[in-house]
């Protein structure tokens, strides 16, 4: 059984500049449903197949409930269990219930933050090949130095669901 749909394609949305998140040109893209999941091992699912698509550095854990961004990388968050409240692109962005089976592909700057999470909630994060993932808090002088770093995070080669003909691939275009 594959673990990927083959009709699987993400919602996209675009976040705007606020000032202190800077978010991204680029659209923020979210699976709903897209990874069957092993019941027993749900995570191993999850990094099998971001590593089968060349994303790695991946960590287990949960999302920080705190906003923040990361200015020098792309980040994918595969849900394995449970499901939460995130506000995804800022203060002023949008809040998404994401849950077992979604995944959430945030182009480097995009804001995030975990409102309400599921006490089993689990996440598998992980990264194109790169730079080191920083975590940036919302300030004015953050945003500054981001603005100047975004537009030189490399463009991943592959989707990490779908791989190197994805829907990434073709909707992440610098502007």
């Amino acid at each position: 059984m594959p673990v990927v749909s083959t009709k699987a394609e993400p919602l996209s949305v675009e976040f705007e500049d606020d000032g202190l998140v800077p978010n991204n040109p680029m659209p923020f893209l979210v699976y709903k449903g897209a990874v069957a999941l092993d019941r027993g091992h749900p995570e191993e699912t999850i990094e099998r197949l971001f590593g089968a698509n060349g994303w790695g550095a991946m960590w287990r854990n949960g999302v920080y409930d705190f906003l923040h961004y990361h200015a020098t990388v792309h980040e994918v968050l595969g849900i394995a269990r449970g499901h939460a409240r995130v506000r995804f692109g800022g203060d002023k962005g949008k809040e998404l219930e994401i849950s077992a089976g979604d995944v959430a592909i945030l182009p480097a700057g995009t804001g995030h933050q975990c409102l309400s999470a599921s006490p089993d909630f689990s996440v598998v994060g992980a990264y194109p090949p790169g730079e080191k993932m920083q975590v940036t808090l919302p300030t004015p002088e953050n945003h500054a130095r981001a603005l100047k770093s975004i537009p030189h995070v490399k463009l991943p080669k592959t989707d990490p669901v779908m791989g190197a003909d994805g829907p990434l691939v073709r909707l992440w275009k610098r502007v």
